[in-house]
């Protein structure tokens, strides 16, 4: 596709901290570090290189990515395919992520537009959002009074003092009201249809990898602004259209090695210590430490945690606790199948589930992936991806993995009947628990991008910023963040950042809720 950058004429710009263009105006080019290669990690390296700061980059695995990471594993018959976490949807809205894409593909070619994403319940109703209006609320409105699952009658129901808090959020004071209820209960307060919970859980929650009683109304709310009423932008998004690594990491990694960047991959920083003189020295599981004027973590929950408890040095009574205090959502399941048959042409590329057993969605990579398209056009068959959300079991259970496994491809067979006629030539799984928990009352306790110590930012999903993102532009928008906070330390000009609207849209609705809000407090 040829993006054609920010359409929302809402979207709010963030202005810039001032200062020098390039730190060569310094008299000593600052040297910084950063410790992981997500998207996070990326945008800080990225922010900082472009100022002229030199940039070191130490990342764990051997790709750079993060959740978002590709790599290549071999199949059975000794050809090697892309593989990854899973699926991951690059909504227009992301706009501090896709600034880090375009520095490699400043048209984003590399990504393709998927027309829809329906949703399909235990019953076999399908919502669906094309052709939906793009200008809110009106996208909301008519989603759900064409939705087979939410009627008229149930909007009559719906409690509009309850309500009001959803349908105009501000950011961060959303935060204030809801943070304290889990998503579940106030669904339940507001009235909200059961036949229709998907339509809020499923898409919201589940995108989270949590159960609705455990994940913050709040970020529900700020969800449903992200996506429905505070952007005109909120429900069309692309895909990568090959693996991650080649669509995506490779190229941005030539182009921040053009600029200066180095990239240290497969090394873990092992503890940072903190020079009387406001320095620091990164230590790490391989190689000398490195010397730094300041530090980027942006490191997924446990690393970041466990980083802390291998750094003395930076250990301050209620800033510690509060890192410590980042828990991580449960496992989630990936299943990838290479089948030797063709899907129906008429299946969607994406499919959320609810009421599916363990089974949360089904991708079908062939359909945007070309990677994938070449392999079943060379086979005869398709590439399919079965994802479960929130499973409690332990993933070492290799026994658990098998029956998981076996349930998934039993609800793909229910769900898409053909399947259940082809045969598997290959077979790829993987569990991973490193997504951060958005808990009941985290929102006040999580630590932000500063830190006590000058010359140390904080960056990643998990990481606190007051503005209304999520997910993968959550990440990016932390590491610009972090990249501004070392700039502006060394009296450099940062980037700009884009947001949707931090207030609701609606005057009326927005003052309904902050009453509502002071007679619950």
């Amino acid at each position: 596709m040829r993006d054609q950058g920010c359409a929302d004429p809402r979207a709010v710009r963030h202005r810039a901290p001032p200062g020098a263009a390039d730190a060569g105006a310094l008299g000593r080019r600052p040297r910084a570090v950063v410790v992981g290669g997500g998207i996070a990690g990326l945008c800080a390296a990225t922010g900082l290189v472009e100022r002229g700061v030199a940039v070191e980059l130490v990342e764990r695995n051997t790709y750079l990515g993060g959740r978002v990471g590709g790599w290549t594993e071999r199949l059975p018959d000794g050809e090697e395919v892309a593989m990854s976490r899973g699926f991951h949807a690059f909504f227009r809205q992301y706009y501090n992520l896709r600034k880090l894409l375009r520095r490699s593909d400043p048209g984003l070619e590399r990504l393709v537009a998927l027309p829809d994403y329906p949703l399909v319940d235990a019953e076999g109703r399908t919502d669906t959002f094309q052709g939906l209006p793009r200008t809110p609320p009106w996208n909301a409105l008519l989603f759900a009074l064409r939705s087979p699952t939410f009627r008229l009658s149930d909007l009559a129901r719906l409690d509009p003092r309850a309500a009001a808090p959803l349908a105009a959020v501000s950011v961060p004071e959303i935060y204030d009201r809801l943070d304290h209820v889990d998503a579940a209960t106030f669904l339940d307060r507001i009235r909200f249809p059961d036949a229709a919970r998907h339509l809020a859980l499923e898409v919201f929650s589940r995108s989270f990898f949590a159960s609705p009683d455990q994940m913050s109304a709040a970020e529900l709310a700020t969800m449903f602004h992200i996506f429905f009423l505070g952007s005109s932008e909120g429900l069309l998004f692309d895909v990568p259209d090959a693996g991650f690594e080649r669509s995506l990491w490779d190229p941005l990694r030539t182009y921040l090695s053009a600029l200066g960047v180095e990239f240290d991959l497969g090394t873990a920083a092992s503890g940072i210590e903190r020079g009387a003189d406001g320095t620091y020295r990164v230590h790490r599981d391989r190689g000398a430490p490195l010397d730094a004027d300041g530090v980027v973590i942006a490191a997924d929950v446990r690393a970041l945690r466990q980083l802390l408890d291998d750094s003395q040095d930076l250990e301050v009574p209620g800033w510690s606790e509060s890192v410590r205090g980042l828990r991580s959502a449960p496992s989630f399941f990936v299943q990838r199948l290479w089948l030797d048959r063709p899907v129906e042409p008429h299946r969607s590329a994406f499919l959320a589930t609810s009421g599916h057993g363990p089974l949360d969605n089904i991708s079908v990579l062939d359909r945007y992936d070309g990677e994938a398209r070449g392999w079943a056009a060379r086979r005869g068959g398709s590439v399919v991806e079965l994802h479960a959300y929130a499973v409690a079991d332990h993933p070492g259970d290799c026994a658990r993995t098998r029956r998981l496994g076996s349930e998934l491809v039993r609800r793909l067979h229910e769900l898409y009947p053909e399947t259940a006629r082809a045969g598997v030539v290959a077979e790829s799984v993987l569990w991973r628990q490193d997504c951060p928990l958005f808990g009941v009352g985290d929102f006040l306790r999580r630590p932000g991008v500063t830190t006590p110590h000058e010359g140390l930012v904080l960056a990643g999903d998990g990481i606190r910023v007051d503005l209304p993102v999520a997910l993968m532009e959550r990440a990016a928008t932390t590491g610009w963040h972090a990249a501004n906070r070392l700039l502006a330390h060394w009296g450099l000009r940062g980037h700009e950042l884009r947001s949707v609207p931090t207030r609701g849209r609606n005057g009326p609705l927005r003052r309904l809720a902050q009453r509502e809000g002071s007679t619950r407090r």
